[in-house]
C-alpha cells in the first residue's frame, strides 16, 4: 500500500500542466490552459487544466481529475503504476506502508507473473506475424476479403498453423505452466498439451494501453468455432475489453463517433475502407464495462447488428445494457442492415460513403425501445397497452432520472394513451429495478449517472454530518429571508451532494421530485460560496479558530462544509486537485469537489482569507439574528431571557458593524 501522505506530498511536487502536456496540445487561454478532449471527440477546445488548482475539467465531457486520475483514465495504467511513473519524473521513490514479507513476496510475484505473461504473448505473436508471410492459403483469405498487406501489417494479423504443437518451435519448454496460465495452450486430462489456436487468422488483442494481452483467431474454412477468443486470464477479460479501440481513437475523434460492430473483420475490414473508429465485442453481450470504455471514448456511440432476428435480439441486450448510462449529452443508436449484409459486405457493395449515410440516420435509443416495445403487444387493447406498460417497467427503473428520461417517458405515455401524470404514477409504483448493473460511481464522473436521492417525502431534506449520518431538516428555512451574502446565486439544477432548501410546492403523487444529472437537491448559497473556497484555498483551514470551528459545527446545513474542513485537516491538501484525490470517489463531497469545478476554473479572489471571514461573520449575524428572533417570539418571560437578549443585540451590532 501507498501511504496517502506521499500521495499528497507527490501531488504538491507534480505539475499537472506537465503532466497532461505530453499527451495533450495545451495552449494559454487567461488563468488556465486549453486543449481538445483526450476523453471524447471535439472540434473546438473545452477541456482546461488549472495550473492552481492542480486539476483538469473538461466542459464537454465532464472528465475530471489530478495528475494521477489523467494518467490512469488516459493511458489506462493502474494506479500504483501511475503513482510510481509520477514520483519518478521528480526524483522521489514511493515508499510503500509496513507489509509483511509474504504480502510483499506475493505483490512481487504477482507483476512478475504480469510481465512474464506479457513477454510470452509478445512472442507468441512474433510467431504468429512470421508464419503469414509463410501461409499463402491464409494470405489468399485476407486477399479474397479486400484486406491489403498494409491493413494487415497495421492490426498485426498473423497465422496459426494446423500443427497440434506449434508454438514448441518458439517455447523450448513447452511444458511451462505459463503458457497455460496465458491461454496460448490447453492441458487435456491426461496431462498432454496442444496449442489453443490452430488454423486461423490471428488478431492481437490490445488494451487502452497498446499492449498485448490476448488473441481472437478466425476459422478460414468450414468449422466451429468460427471466432476463438484467449480465455480469462489474469491479464485478459472479455467482458473488459473491446477489439480496436486502442487503434481506433484518432478514427472515433475523425468521425466524430465510435462504431460497435459484432467481429474483428468486420473492424479491420472497415478500416481498410478508410473507417477507422469501429470496435468489436469479443464473443459476449455489452457490459457495463464496455459502456464505460465507449462513453469515454465518444459522447456518439453507433450499434451496429444484422437486421434479423437474432440481430434484433443482441441489439435489444445491448440497449438494455445502456440505459443506466443515458443522458442529455450522449447519443446512443442503433444501425440495422439488410439481412444479407455485416458492415463489412456493405460497405464493399455500396461503399464507405453509404455506410457513413447508414450511421447518420441510424435509429436513436428511444426510437427502438419504444417501436420494440410496442411490436410486442396489441396497443390497440386494453389488455396489450396494460402488458407493455408492465414490461416497460423495470427498463425506465434503470435510467437516471433527468431530462432524457422525462421526454421518453412522454413518448411512451402517448403511446400507450396514458397522461404523462399516470404513466409516472405506474412506474413509480414498480419500485427499482431488480439486478440491471449501472456506472460505477468510483470512475470519475459518468454523464446522466445516479446520484443520491432525496427523501421519498417531499418537503423533507436531509443534511450530512460530519459522522456520516443525517438529521431532518427543521420546519421552514430561516436563511432564506435574510441577509445572505451568498443570495441571488442560481440554484436552478444544483449539484445533488449539498444541503436541501425544502420543497415549496407540493409535486404530483407518486412522482419523484425530479433531478438533475446524478440527481438534484438545491443547494444553500452559503454553503456553496464556502465550499468553494475552500476548495480553491484550502490553506483557509489551518487558519479555523475555536469559534468558527464551533459556527460551523453547530450550523444545520453546513454538513459538507464540515465533511470538507475534516478531510483538508487531516490529509494536509496542498490545492484543489489534492482534496479531490484525497476523497472517497464513492461519497458526496468527491461529487461535490467534481460538480464545483466549473466555478473553481475562475480566477482566484484577491482576498480569500477576508472573503472567507466575511462569510463566516454572516453565518454568525444569521444565526444570532435567529435566537434574538425567538427570544422576542417568547415574550423574554424571564431574567435570563432578557440578559441573554441584550448579549445577542450587542454581538449582532457588531456583527452588522463588520466587527469580529
Amino acid at each position: 500500500m501507498i501511504p496517502e501522505s506521499f500521495i499528497q506530498e507527490l501531488l504538491a511536487r507534480v505539475d499537472i500542466v506537465d503532466v497532461v502536456g505530453r499527451y495533450v496540445k495545451l495552449r494559454k487561454g487567461g488563468a488556465n490552459l486549453l486543449g481538445l478532449c483526450p476523453f471524447h471527440n471535439e472540434k473546438s477546445p473545452s477541456f482546461t487544466v488549472s495550473p492552481t488548482k492542480q486539476f483538469y475539467h473538461c466542459f464537454g465531457c465532464g472528465a475530471h481529475g489530478t495528475a494521477l486520475r489523467f494518467l490512469t483514465e488516459h493511458t489506462g495504467a493502474p494506479f500504483p503504476e501511475a503513482v510510481r511513473s509520477l514520483a519518478a519524473s521528480v526524483g522521489i521513490s514511493v515508499p510503500e506502508e509496513s507489509r509483511t514479507p509474504r504480502q510483499r513476496a506475493a505483490d512481487r510475484e504477482r507483476r512478475e507473473e504480469g510481465s512474464r505473461q506479457h513477454r510470452i504473448l509478445d512472442q507468441a505473436q512474433a510467431h504468429y506475424r512470421a508464419a503469414l508471410k509463410q501461409a499463402p492459403e491464409a494470405i489468399e483469405y485476407l486477399k479474397r476479403r479486400g484486406l491489403s498487406g498494409e491493413i494487415a501489417a497495421r492490426y498485426g494479423l498473423g497465422w496459426a498453423s494446423r500443427d497440434r504443437r506449434g508454438l514448441a518451435t518458439v517455447f523450448s519448454h513447452y511444458e511451462d505452466p505459463a503458457l497455460l496460465e496465458s491461454g496460448l495452450v490447453i492441458e487435456s486430462e491426461d496431462g498432454r498439451r496442444h496449442d489453443r489456436f490452430r488454423g486461423r487468422v490471428m488478431f492481437p488483442i490490445h488494451n487502452q494501453r497498446g499492449q498485448l494481452i490476448g488473441f481472437g483467431g478466425r476459422l478460414i474454412e468450414a468449422g466451429e468455432p468460427k471466432y476463438l477468443n484467449s480465455p480469462e486470464t489474469g491479464l485478459f477479460s472479455k467482458g473488459h475489453e473491446l477489439y480496436g479501440l486502442h487503434e481506433a481513437r484518432a478514427g472515433i475523434r475523425a468521425e466524430g463517433c465510435v462504431l460497435v460492430v459484432e467481429g474483428y473483420m468486420d473492424v479491420v475490414a472497415l478500416a481498410q475502407y478508410g473507417l477507422n473508429n469501429a470496435v468489436a465485442t469479443l464473443g459476449t453481450s455489452t457490459t457495463p464495462e464496455h459502456l464505460r470504455k465507449l462513453r469515454r471514448a465518444s459522447d456518439r456511440i453507433v450499434f451496429s447488428f444484422d437486421g434479423d432476428s437474432a440481430g434484433r435480439k443482441a441489439a435489444w441486450r445491448a440497449l438494455q445494457a445502456c440505459l443506466p448510462w443515458v443522458a442529455e449529452d450522449i447519443s446512443m443508436r442503433f444501425l440495422f442492415l439488410p439481412e444479407s449484409h455485416d458492415p463489412d459486405s456493405y460497405v464493399r457493395a455500396y461503399g464507405v460513403q453509404a455506410l457513413r449515410a447508414c450511421l447518420d440516420e441510424a435509429m436513436p435509443l428511444s426510437r427502438f425501445m419504444l417501436d420494440e416495445l410496442g411490436s410486442r403487444h396489441d396497443l390497440d387493447e386494453a389488455e396489450g397497452r396494460a402488458a407493455c406498460v408492465y414490461e416497460a417497467r423495470p427498463l425506465f427503473a434503470q435510467m437516471p432520472e433527468g431530462g432524457f428520461r422525462l421526454q421518453l417517458e412522454r413518448e411512451f405515455a402517448r403511446q400507450v394513451r396514458l397522461t404523462p401524470e399516470e404513466l409516472a404514477q405506474l412506474l413509480a409504483a414498480a419500485g427499482p429495478a431488480a439486478g440491471g448493473a449501472g456506472p460505477s460511481a468510483g470512475t470519475g464522473r459518468q454523464a446522466g449517472q445516479g446520484g443520491v436521492t432525496g427523501s421519498g417525502t417531499y418537503g423533507t431534506a436531509r443534511f450530512s454530518h460530519p459522522e456520516g449520518g443525517h438529521a431532518s431538516e427543521p420546519e421552514g428555512a430561516p436563511w432564506l429571508g435574510h441577509e445572505d451574502p451568498g443570495a441571488g446565486m442560481d440554484l436552478d439544477g444544483a449539484p445533488p451532494w449539498a444541503d436541501a432548501v425544502p420543497s415549496q410546492a407540493p409535486r404530483g403523487a407518486g412522482r419523484k421530485p425530479p433531478r438533475g444529472r446524478g440527481g438534484s437537491r438545491q443547494v444553500t448559497p452559503m454553503a456553496r460560496r464556502l465550499l468553494r473556497l475552500l476548495l480553491a484555498h484550502p490553506a483557509l483551514v489551518a487558519g479555523l479558530g475555536d469559534q468558527q470551528l464551533e459556527l460551523l459545527a453547530h450550523h444545520p446545513h453546513l454538513g459538507m462544509v464540515r465533511q470538507l474542513v475534516g478531510l483538508a485537516s487531516t490529509c494536509g491538501a496542498a490545492h484543489a486537485g489534492a482534496l479531490l484525490q484525497a476523497a472517497d470517489p464513492e461519497s458526496d463531497l468527491a461529487r461535490a469537489i467534481q460538480d464545483l469545478s466549473t466555478e473553481l476554473m475562475a480566477q482566484d479572489l484577491p482576498d480569500p482569507q477576508a472573503e472567507w471571514d466575511d462569510a463566516l461573520r454572516a453565518i454568525e449575524r444569521q444565526s444570532v439574528q435567529e435566537q434574538c428572533d425567538r427570544l422576542i417570539a417568547s415574550g423574554l418571560v424571564t431574567e435570563e431571557d432578557s440578559r441573554r437578549y441584550q448579549e445577542l443585540s450587542r454581538r449582532l451590532a457588531r456583527l452588522k458593524a463588520g466587527a469580529g
